[in-house]
């Protein structure tokens, strides 16, 4: 029954260099770093799954080159380590079209109806054992939406990178293992022409949408140039440029006074960057149209409002008449 209850006993990551030539070395730097950023992905899994465990490095082998993490736990926690590792192997050897939402749910799906849980609820038939896989895998699909995608393509994507600086590395392979090396029949692998699969080609984040953002204008622009505005958005002061010239123009003839207190309605745009942490950062605000602005809390709508209004709710009667027919 050894083979059929392994994934539960799955404690350790094999992780293995493969090479073009017959070598067992590769460059220090690029197989530290590649560590770093594998402790990375490891420990926002770990943190945002709630696991309570160690991680150990153990002696390297040869083959290539083969660098092993045992995880180290208590035993009652070993269905959600024995995931951790699932998961982990799944999410790194994951290209960055696939969401991670998509590699979750097919981790959860595939880990807890494997046919070697199955069976071992079947041997034991213990009601215990049955409800601790059903609570954990309840619990595991709540914490599972807990992980930061971003933080996830980031740290991935520098191990892809960092791999590819070592050119004679053909290409790498994650297994599961026990504590004695028995090894999971399945392997996930990732050849070097294909590395560029999982590394991101720009550090830009998809920007935040607001149509219907409230500005409070702390600081207007009032005469040309590029200046940026000052305002209150959701309590934080931000610096945005103004994009829309129609209001501009509206604003510096003087047509539309600002004093204490004034707001306007906007479409507001929040772009981000990911750095290298894998930590989304806010890099710019920009303003794109303005709907209304407040005299004395008294909404008023502008031109360019009256316009993207009137779009909207020919829109609304199209897929109304559409729908209907």
């Amino acid at each position: 029954m050894d083979n059929a209850i392994y994934i539960i006993n799955a404690n350790t990551i094999e992780l293995h260099y493969w090479f073009k030539d017959d070598s067992h070395t590769m460059d220090a730097n690029v197989f530290n770093q590649c560590e770093h950023e594998i402790l990375d992905i490891i420990n926002e899994l770990v943190n945002k799954l709630q696991v309570n465990i160690g991680i150990e490095v153990e002696p390297l082998g040869e083959g290539g080159l083969k660098t092993w993490l045992r995880f180290i736990g208590e035993q009652k926690n070993a269905i959600k380590i024995a995931f951790t590792l699932y998961l982990f192997s799944e999410v790194l050897l994951t290209p960055l079209t696939t969401t991670l939402e998509y590699v979750t749910t097919k981790a959860i799906d595939s880990f807890f109806e494997d046919d070697e849980i199955k069976a071992l609820e079947k041997e034991k038939k213990k009601a215990d054992l049955e409800y601790d896989i059903a609570k954990t895998k309840l619990q595991t699909q709540k914490l599972c939406d807990s992980i930061d995608e971003n933080k996830i393509k980031k740290k991935r994507s520098n191990f892809f990178e960092t791999a590819s600086k070592c050119k004679k590395i053909d290409k790498i392979s994650i297994t599961l293992t026990d504590s004695n090396k028995t090894q999971n029949p399945t392997s996930k692998e990732v050849l070097s022409p294909d590395f560029s699969k999982y590394i991101m080609t720009s550090d830009d984040v998809e920007p935040d949408n607001d149509e219907n953002a409230i500005i409070e204008i702390v600081s207007p622009v009032l005469k040309k140039g590029k200046y940026m505005w000052t305002g209150i958005y959701n309590n934080i002061v931000i610096q945005f440029k103004m994009k829309s010239s129609e209001f501009m123009t509206l604003v510096q003839s003087g047509q539309i006074p600002f004093k204490n207190g004034s707001s306007i309605q906007c479409h507001l745009i929040t772009n981000k960057k990911i750095n290298s942490d894998g930590n989304v950062k806010i890099t710019s605000y920009e303003v794109i149209s303005v709907d209304k602005y407040f005299m004395n809390d008294t909404p008023i709508e502008t031109p360019e409002g009256k316009r993207n209004r009137q779009k909207r709710e020919a829109e609304k009667m199209q897929m109304e008449f559409d729908f209907k027919n």
